[in-house]
Formats: structure tokens, C-alpha cells, sequence
């Protein structure tokens, strides 16, 4: 310990009863409440951001399921024909893989092709592996209505599906999402 040569300050008066306030002991627990206030502002700022986000990119509820990849539960399904199943080869069509066959989606996509499908060639629609390879249901998705007869169509092409008007895959007109009741080859 270093030893300071003796000053005019070390010898406080008696009637000097005060204490300073650098001297007394810190008080317990106090780190937490910086803390604390630190995680209710990031939690505050983030639930901000995404409002904003959502406001910007006109999108709604930045909370609802339309932001997960896979299908929700409150895509309206059509259980009566309303449109009449029509070939349309120009529409760009999406095809998903939701099981475990590895490239079932391109070997889907080279029949949909041969069948006079022109929007699943290579370069035209997409042809990817979705998020869940557990999908149960093959299903059509069809995000405007007009292109409900077109979606028919594919239903009928691929022997097995239902279609569903839905907005779960905007950037696409078309999208078939393959399930484990397709069969290759059927």
C-alpha cells in the first residue's frame, strides 16, 4: 500500500459529522435494474420495428402466420368446383418437395413439362424442397382467383391434391406443395 505524505486535509474538525458520498458502501442489487431496463427497451424497440416494418412493406400483423414458410391453417380451401380445369402453360409454377423422396420436385416438374406445362420448365417456375419434408396432403395453391382453373388442371395432371386460394406464397401464381399421398409415377 503507498504511503502519501501527510496534508492540511487528513485532519477533518470534530464538529464535522457529514460523510461523502464516494465512502459509503454500495447498495445490493442494483446491477439488476440496469439490466432489467436494458431488456424492456430491446424488447420495446424490436416489437416497434417490426410494427413499423409492417406498416412500410403493407404486409399487417407482423405476428400472423403469413411470415412462415410453411402453409397455415386458415388458407380457404374450395370444396366446390367454381372454375372449370383449364391447361394454362404460360403461368411460372412453383413446385415444393414436402417429403423425403430426394428430387421429387424436379422429376414432378420434367413430367408437368411433358403434360404441356411450359411454367414448370427450369427457368420459367421453381422447383425447390420446402421447409417441412412431413407434409401429409399434396396440396395447389393459388393466390388470384382467376388462375383457379389453371390450378384445377394441375390437380387433375397430378392424380392426387386439393386447391386452395391462399396468399401463404405470394411470389408465385402457382405453387404445388407435394405431400406423402403422391405417388411417382401414378
Amino acid at each position: 500500500m503507498a504511503i502519501y505524505p501527510h496534508d492540511r486535509f487528513d485532519e477533518l474538525p470534530d464538529d464535522l459529522l457529514r460523510r461523502g458520498a464516494h465512502r459509503a458502501p454500495p447498495r445490493k442489487g442494483r446491477g439488476w435494474i440496469a439490466v432489467l431496463w436494458a431488456v424492456v427497451a430491446t424488447m420495446v424497440l424490436v416489437a416497434g420495428g417490426l410494427m413499423v416494418l409492417s406498416l412500410i412493406t403493407n404486409r399487417g400483423n407482423p405476428f400472423s402466420s403469413q411470415y412462415v414458410s410453411t402453409p397455415s391453417a386458415s388458407a380457404t380451401s374450395s370444396s366446390t368446383p367454381t372454375a372449370e380445369a383449364k391447361l394454362d402453360p404460360d403461368i411460372p409454377l412453383t413446385i415444393l418437395n414436402g417429403t423425403t423422396i430426394a428430387q421429387l420436385a424436379n422429376r414432378v416438374g420434367d413430367t408437368l413439362v411433358a403434360k404441356g406445362w411450359g411454367g414448370a420448365a427450369e427457368g420459367v417456375g421453381s422447383r425447390l424442397n420446402a421447409s417441412e419434408h412431413n407434409v401429409e396432403k399434396t396440396v395447389v395453391y393459388y393466390s388470384d382467383p382467376a388462375n383457379e382453373g389453371a390450378a384445377r388442371a394441375l390437380v387433375a395432371s397430378l392424380k392426387v391434391g386439393e386447391v386452395r386460394l391462399s396468399n401463404d406464397y405470394p411470389a408465385s401464381p402457382i405453387t404445388v406443395l407435394l405431400g406423402s399421398d403422391y405417388k411417382p409415377g401414378a
